[in-house]
């Protein structure tokens, strides 16, 4: 648990105080967040969707048409090329944190 914990702050992922959800964890970095289910001995299980965290809770990422909005029950926002592709580091670098274990990074021959 405690290695996974550092690979969360490596990636400068943080896991939001939010005690009223019993069943998940919520983690977030840059505005976007993902629930996680908690396990019964406290840890994590599986990922769910990521979204943009907004006042209305999270918003998911869908394609309309031949670009993306954010979207929530009363709320839809367009998202730009940048929001997408930061939520998907999010989203893939929070898949690596909660591994058991961590991608090895290869670097190319060049």
């Amino acid at each position: 648990m405690r290695e996974i914990l550092e690979r969360l702050a490596a990636a400068g992922i943080q896991l939001l105080p939010l005690t009223q959800l019993e069943r998940h964890w919520v983690f977030e970095r840059d505005g976007f967040i993902s629930l996680v289910e908690r396990t019964r001995e406290g840890g994590f299980g599986n990922i769910g969707a990521s979204g943009l965290w907004t006042e209305r809770g999270m918003a998911v990422l869908v394609q309309r048409g031949s670009g993306h909005v954010f979207t929530a029950r009363g709320y839809e926002e367009a998202a730009t090329t940048e929001q997408v592709n930061t939520l998907r580091r999010f989203a893939r670098d929070l898949e690596a944190a909660l591994s058991a274990s961590p991608p090895i990074a290869i670097q190319s021959q060049g």
